[in-house]
């Protein structure tokens, strides 16, 4: 009998360490992905961080131009435009350059007709058309403008 529970000790004993050495180990492999997470959360939230910049808007007073003829005869469009540039840089060269930016938007629109703005497909090309009027320098040297989208603040067409 003696020797029973001599054996019944060590079998208690080997039993008792191998719970320690699991537990240990599943300890370890909680720790190793909980770390994996926060690193993971941490850097992603590090680059959302540094990828989200404010926009940059450039605000044009409103004007009013006079539309091509159609067949309603002469008409008017009242437009307030903000653009979203890139960079400041951009913004700065499209404030000094303010007269020749609305000398071109002028021009642009006054050859439009109404019929061609009504829509909202054509909004989007006029928006377009903003975009490469405005792309084509306006001084020479000019790094290229950085121009991200076109904003119609007011549109009205009479």
């Amino acid at each position: 009998m003696a020797e029973k529970s001599g054996g019944s000790k060590k079998l208690l004993w080997i039993m008792i360490i191998l719970v320690l050495l699991s537990s240990a180990g599943a300890a370890a492999a909680i720790y190793m992905v909980m770390d994996q997470r926060d690193d993971g959360s941490e850097d992603a939230e590090m680059q959302q961080a540094m990828e989200r910049e404010p926009p940059i808007f450039m605000r044009i007073e409103p004007f009013t131009v006079n539309l091509a003829d159609d067949s309603y005869g002469s008409r008017l469009l009242y437009t307030g435009v903000t653009l979203r540039v890139g960079n400041e840089e951009s913004k700065t060269i499209l404030e000094e350059h303010m007269p020749q930016v609305r000398s071109r938007l002028l021009m642009l629109l006054s050859g439009k007709q109404a019929d061609e703005l009504t829509s909202s497909e054509g909004k989007q090309q006029l928006a377009q058309a903003i975009v490469d009027r405005l792309s084509v320098p306006l001084t020479e040297n000019q790094p290229p403008l950085d121009l991200r989208e076109v904003l119609f603040t007011e549109f009205i067409v009479q």
